[in-house]
């Protein structure tokens, strides 16, 4: 036996999973006369599973989780996935449970990178508890002494359930931010007394952005050609415009349709930038601050893998082909993906045992380690069973570019240009956080901002 505390804290964890798997038992433990864990029964619901899971894994996780449900050949995948803004340093709260048994397996690690691959950087992790339920045929339980570790039959199949549950979810978000990221923001503000006037009066005051726009500043120009100068956003500029009431054909001229208000837009009216970086709106019910490079480079992003998809991986090829040695065993698993290969831009073909022929590399990928990236490849398929390597190179150069692409903090936005932004996000799914996983806005209710002004 370990030391006490690591006994105590194994004894803890195991506890807790088992909880997680049967939400409908109460649990308690108490260690050396001292009470640790109360778990009162839930009720046997989706309502009472994240009541249990947000009781082991905290409040926050309860805050911001998606509920997760599919079913595909009779393998159902159920549970809750936490959003891509709530994310952790580690892997460590990352459950899975197969048929009721909590397990610890490869293909759930490998599924989550997957699925969370567009959102998260490589050192940040999801935070989620799935549950697979599938026949006893379909699993073998008995690889590991511990029954720690399962075995499927067809890991393909449950490892696609859990990749495109997720995604699903994660689209169904929409713009959906961590609510953490605002109760963050919320916590920053402290009340404090204001600077006392300088001798240049109110000019020291303008110098911080507080400069009244001229007037008619953004009269007399169409909206498209107030975005045109902005890449992606034109495509959405008819849309920043209040919807008409009535549809075209059915409106009664004498009667005008009642304009619609633009704080009712989930994003809200834009109604000011500050420092050249940051938008805020106004809701109804609240106010929005976007960063305006996070949010726009998240925009060009699905645009490129949405043109990436639409027109296939463009390739290059090799002036001298190039031969990758790799063990034979790695080299047959490379090209029975060939075709896959192929549909992602690299064209490869068996030269010899043990030896693999690159022909033709992304151009997306510009000057690229050929041999490197094959065998980045192989390491997936053999830890995987899947080729990510490529896949996230790809989406990592989409990302770069994306990056380079977008508005950049210190561009000085009109009010049209500012509405067209907003409304494409409302439009694009995950816009809610940028490539790397941060948000690309904060909301805060107006009944928060009153409580921090003692009005409530």
């Amino acid at each position: 036996m370990k030391s006490e505390r690591a006994e105590a804290l194994a004894i803890t964890e195991e506890l807790k999973r088992q909880a997680m798997a049967h939400h409908a038992v109460s649990f308690a433990l108490d260690l050396d006369g001292r009470r640790t864990l109360r778990l009162p029964a839930e009720s046997d619901d989706v309502e009472g599973r994240l009541a249990r899971l947000g009781a082991v894994m905290g409040r926050e996780f309860s805050d911001n989780a998606l509920l997760i449900d599919h079913e595909r050949e009779g393998v159902r995948l159920s549970g809750y996935a936490g959003l891509p803004t709530y994310n952790r340093g580690n892997a460590a709260h990352q459950y899975l449970f197969v048929n009721g048994r909590p397990v610890r397996d490869r293909l759930l690690q490998g599924a989550l990178r997957g699925a969370y691959a567009d959102f998260l950087a490589r050192d940040r992790h999801p935070a989620c508890a799935l549950y697979v339920e599938l026949d006893a045929g379909l699993v073998d339980v008995n690889v590991h002494p511990a029954k720690a570790e399962v075995r499927f039959r067809d890991p393909g199949l449950v490892r696609g359930l859990i990749v495109g549950g997720l995604r699903h979810a994660l689209a169904a978000a929409g713009h959906r931010a961590s609510t953490t990221v605002s109760m963050a923001a919320l916590g920053g503000f402290r009340p404090q007394a204001l600077p006392q006037p300088s001798a240049a009066g109110f000019s020291a005051w303008r110098e911080g952005g507080w400069t009244p726009a001229p007037s008619g500043a953004f009269q007399g120009g169409s909206l498209a050609a107030a975005v045109q100068s902005i890449p992606g956003l034109n495509e959405l500029s008819a849309r920043a415009e209040p919807a008409a009431g009535a549809p075209e054909g059915l409106a009664d001229p004498a009667q005008p349709a009642p304009a619609f208000d633009p704080v009712d837009h989930p994003l809200g009216a834009a109604r000011a930038q500050v420092h050249e970086t940051y938008i805020v709106a106004q809701t109804r019910d609240g106010v929005v601050i976007v960063d305006q490079h996070a949010a726009h480079e998240r925009l060009v992003y699905e645009q490129m893998k949405r043109q990436m998809a639409e027109g296939g991986v463009a390739r290059q090829a090799l002036l001298l082909p190039e031969v990758v040695e790799l063990d034979p065993a790695e080299a047959e698993r490379v090209i029975a993906r060939a075709e896959e290969l192929e549909a992602l831009g690299l064209v490869v073909e068996a030269f010899g045992p043990g030896a693999v022929l690159v022909r033709e590399v992304p151009a997306l990928l510009g000057e690229t380690d050929a041999a490197g990236l094959v065998r980045d490849i192989a390491d997936d398929l053999a830890e995987n069973g899947q080729a990510l390597a490529l896949k996230e190179r790809l989406e990592e150069v989409c990302g770069t570019m994306a990056c380079h692409g977008s508005v950049r903090a210190g561009r000085r936005l009109s009010a049209p240009e500012m509405n067209a932004l907003l409304r494409q996000m409302e439009a694009t799914p995950h816009s809610g956080q940028c490539n790397h996983g941060r948000p690309t806005y904060v909301e805060l209710k107006l009944a928060d901002i009153e409580r921090l002004f003692g009005r409530r």
